[in-house]
């Protein structure tokens, strides 16, 4: 059975770290996303995770051109108070972790199986307690 490009085969999910990365087209970081893009695989972000990223000393035309080739998620009601779920079930709370949650959250939403680069991954595999793959980048 063929997929269809309408239904993408998973999602890949880019944490603070993963986007900045790819905005420096970083190899690794450019080798999932051409693996991503060879299996049809959504790649994401959170809107959240701008906050992170967006500094004065970003480039901003490179940060613009890779947020036009990924999703940049809303962070919706439903979204926040899955991330307050989530929080509190790996027993973590504050602004420390409230970017993390918020992306977890959107990871979780997304069409599985789903994959998160990140440059946290203790956190954040704890807060997917098991959904999601987390690869440490």
């Amino acid at each position: 059975m063929t997929r269809s490009p309408a239904a993408p085969g998973g999602t890949l999910v880019l944490d603070s770290e993963g986007l900045a990365r790819a905005v420096l087209r970083d190899r690794t970081v450019t080798t999932w996303l051409a693996l991503a893009r060879a299996d049809d695989l959504r790649v994401i972000t959170s809107a959240a995770t701008l906050v992170e990223v967006v500094h004065p000393r970003i480039n901003r035309p490179a940060l613009e051109w890779t947020l036009s080739r990924i999703v940049v998620e809303p962070v919706t009601e439903a979204v926040a108070r899955h991330a307050a779920a989530l929080l509190t079930s790996a027993g973590l709370h504050g602004h420390k972790h409230a970017i993390d949650a918020m992306l977890t959250a959107t990871a979780l939403a997304s069409p599985g199986p789903t994959t998160i680069l990140t440059s946290d991954p203790e956190d954040l595999t704890a807060l997917c307690a098991g959904h999601a793959t987390v690869i440490k980048i």
